[in-house]
């Protein structure tokens, strides 16, 4: 049995108001009831709100009782006392917030009982933006997101208010994440591990580093380089990153540039002094990883085009120049990025461009890629379904994932890439038809079903990859490309086609905490 309050005419003041509590069985817990209450028009004042105290099911979770307040402090009674209501963990679901409703004695009519608790918590609630649910919902969801990061969730450093509601929607009482999400950035100059700790302190949640996707983490994929000797360039623990992905020899562009100290020419002050002795003994090096933007572009531009030249031996004299060059994998192609800056900063998709420029002017040929990675690349957004199911059938969530949504500040990267795979879905699931089979898509390109090798993944359900478009990063609103430009200006890199449909999301919203709102009513899910 449960308890019912709610508002009747008072047996011993005709004309008033009173309450009266009875006990119920609760549809949800046998034995137990919910409470909720919302301010009315009283009955007995004309013109002046009184409290109706009732049970009623949860508008967020169907079938489950919640409380819902929407009463304060009489102003025309001071002193007396009403309902009030308080926060407190649940009893019954260790880790959740649930309502007390206590009766005690009223202090303004001796020998009779009143309804008491904190009515602080109560309006602190009203006032939240976003109340979390405390109870998980009866059906497990079908659907995860993939968050950008920088511009979305973050400004630098200083996490977006909007990230903090958001995230008291997407996790219960306890801080579990309600639905699979993974944080899908660009970034790359950092541990997996690190970033996560990161979004912890930013989102005050816990989150593990199986759930951030870096630019370069589809990189463990490479099996087929792994043995290989690399050059690796970028900031931060490349080296540590490389060997982390599989690459057993790595060289970094410090080691190369000390190794062959005359070869770095551009800043003066570390040219040598002296003639230094032939080198001996140095790796030949075999391919190249581009992790991100580096701090000296004059070095790296300079010794990755003396590699590729020299066909990974920089100390020989140049001879014929080897085409194809040894192979390139590059990770992260943004143009541009957003920081606390009030305009876009520039991203590794500008120093691509500058290798890009220089070797094909000293050469004449087009610098060749073998793997670009991270988004808009469709291997990254198969390598996030690939999470997204894992942290599913972890959870034990039966209910098979359908959709996706893609939440991202910029067009060129975050929305072209959510619908490049979304086309890629779509496709996939024409070919099913077509063939008489079901749900077995091939990869997006012979790239992407070479590296990602999930075979055992062929059997996907996931049928969309819906993109969003918030206004608190790159993309505003009231800076927002004009349409007579987006006809000319590609920021995306060279070797993705320009097509200007994919630059248009398929909601755009003020925020990340809308999104998430969005995605819930799309879904029928709270």
């Amino acid at each position: 049995m449960g308890v019912v309050v709610r508002a009747a005419p008072s047996p011993r003041c005709p004309g008033r108001m009173g309450v009266v509590v009875r006990t119920a069985p609760s549809p949800r817990c046998p034995g137990r009831m919910g409470v909720v209450v919302r301010a009315a028009p009283s009955p007995r004042c004309p013109g002046r709100m009184g409290v109706v105290v009732r049970a009623a099911p949860s508008p967020r979770c169907p079938g489950r009782m919640g409380v819902v307040v929407r009463a304060a402090p009489s102003p025309r009674c001071p002193g007396r006392m009403g309902v009030v209501v308080r926060a407190a963990p649940s009893p019954r679901c260790p880790g959740r917030m649930g309502v007390v409703v206590r009766a005690a004695p009223s202090p303004r009519c001796p020998g009779r009982m009143a309804l008491r608790g904190s009515l602080r918590a109560g309006r602190a609630l009203l006032r939240a933006p976003g109340p979390p649910c405390r109870g998980l919902c009866s059906r497990p969801p079908g659907f995860g997101f993939l968050l950008d990061v920088d511009g979305v969730l973050v400004r630098g450093s200083q996490p977006l208010p909007a990230a903090r509601r958001a995230f008291q929607r997407l996790a219960d009482g306890g801080g579990r994440l309600r639905v699979p999400v993974v944080f899908l950035t660009n970034a790359g100059n950092c541990l997996p591990s690190a970033k996560a700790q990161e979004l912890s302190r930013a989102l005050q949640l816990q989150v593990s580093p199986e759930q951030v996707i870096l630019s370069h983490s589809p990189l463990q994929l490479f099996r087929q380089f792994h043995q290989r000797c690399v050059l690796v360039d970028g900031q931060g623990p490349v080296e540590e990153n490389a060997r982390n992905l599989g690459f057993k020899h790595v060289v970094t562009i410090e080691a190369l540039r000390k190794a062959y100290p005359l070869l770095d020419m551009v800043d003066l002050s570390r040219r040598p002094k002296e003639l230094p002795p032939p080198t001996t003994g140095f790796p030949t090096i075999e391919g190249v990883v581009l992790f991100g933007e580096p701090v000296r572009w004059e070095t790296s531009l300079q010794l990755i085009t003396d590699v590729l030249l020299s066909n990974g031996n920089p100390g020989a004299e140049l001879q014929d120049v080897p085409y194809p060059h040894l192979p390139v994998l590059a990770c992260n192609m943004d143009l541009l990025w957003m920081a606390e800056a009030k305009m876009p900063r520039l991203g590794h998709g500008t120093f691509l461009l500058c290798l890009e420029s220089i070797y094909k002017k000293v050469t004449g040929r087009e610098l060749k890629y073998e793997a670009l990675i991270g988004k808009p690349s469709p291997v990254t957004y198969r390598y996030a379904q690939h999470l997204i199911q894992q942290q599913a059938e972890k959870q034990g969530w039966k209910t098979p994932i359908q959709h996706l949504y893609a939440v991202g500040d910029n067009p060129m990267s975050d929305i072209y890439g959510a619908n490049l795979y979304n086309n890629y879905l779509k496709s996939a699931r024409q070919k099913q038809v077509q063939a008489g089979l079901k749900r077995s898509p091939q990869a997006a390109c012979a790239q992407a079903e070479l590296s990602l090798e999930l075979g055992h993944d062929c059997s996907s359900p996931v049928e969309s990859c819906l993109s969003i478009l918030v206004c608190t990063g790159v993309y505003q609103h009231s800076s927002g490309v004009p349409k007579e430009t987006a006809q000319t200006v590609f920021h995306g890199h060279r070797d993705f086609c320009f097509d200007p449909s994919l630059l248009e999301p398929s909601y755009v919203v003020q925020d990340v905490d809308h999104a998430v709102q969005l995605a819930f009513q799309k879904e029928n899910w709270s």
